[in-house]
């Protein structure tokens, strides 16, 4: 067999396994792609924020051991840093991969921790989005074809067409919650008693790095709190990933 034909597309087969698993969704589907197609070449990237203990929980039932990748921006609450430890050890998570930024992109580009204020694109890419390329590219030298996210409609304009089941760059990305509601969720943390993150009750809705992140006010878009006042609603790590720093700054 030639290498192009043992060379792994996205495209190919996020569009077979759409064929076969896109009716499903939460659960059922993380299961079955698991249990049938991906088992041991699936991982999930996850913030430990306002809503992740639901796929957790999922992710922990159907297999404990999956790599759970965690970006500690270094600019995060101390509060979500606790959340994180808190739900590795309720759901039992056997591999929790915590990233951070590299100290020496820091000292160059931004010293004074104040960059996010002046070009926050640019500390969103340096802090979260080079710090995963590398991950992801070890992962994929690893054999690794799949990466499960959390992302939904109903979260940003940018989300709002999102497949179960889609192409990225390198990989097949998994989206169990894409067709869920802000009330789907919230019906999960009550019927299942899930630990809540502790500033969800303090007004923050969806949360992110700390001078970034904002309250928000009851019935607004939970994301409204994020880079409020700016034209930004993504972080950038599910965008089409470039390599280099210039690539996106």
């Amino acid at each position: 067999m030639s290498n192009i034909a043992q060379q792994f597309c996205p495209e190919s087969e996020a569009a077979r396994l759409r064929g076969l698993y896109g009716h499903l969704s939460g659960l059922a589907l993380l299961d079955a792609l698991v249990s049938k197609e991906l088992n041991g070449q699936i991982m999930l990237s996850s913030s430990f924020g306002a809503e992740s203990a639901v796929l957790l929980d999922m992710v922990a039932k159907v297999d404990p051991t999956i790599p759970v990748i965690f970006l500690d921006t270094r600019r995060l609450f101390g509060e979500t840093l606790r959340y994180q430890k808190t739900l590795t050890d309720y759901f039992g998570l056997e591999d929790v991969r915590i990233i951070r930024p590299d100290d020496g992109t820091l000292m160059q580009f931004d010293p004074d921790d104040m960059l996010f204020n002046e070009n926050p694109d640019k500390c969103c890419h340096i802090r979260k989005v080079e710090p995963l390329d590398k991950v992801m590219k070890k992962m994929g030298n690893l054999g690794y074809k799949a990466w499960i996210t959390g992302r939904k409609h109903f979260q940003a304009s940018t989300r709002s067409t999102l497949s179960v089941i889609e192409a990225d760059t390198d990989f097949v990305k998994i989206n169990p919650l894409a067709d869920w509601t802000g009330e789907d969720i919230k019906q999960a943390f009550l019927a299942k008693n899930l630990p809540p993150h502790p500033l969800v009750a303090d007004g923050f809705k969806s949360i992110g790095c700390m001078p970034c992140t904002s309250r928000v006010a009851e019935g607004a878009d939970p994301r409204s709190g994020r880079w409020a006042g700016r034209d930004k609603t993504e972080c950038g790590i599910h965008l089409a990933r470039r390599s280099g720093l210039s690539a996106a700054i």
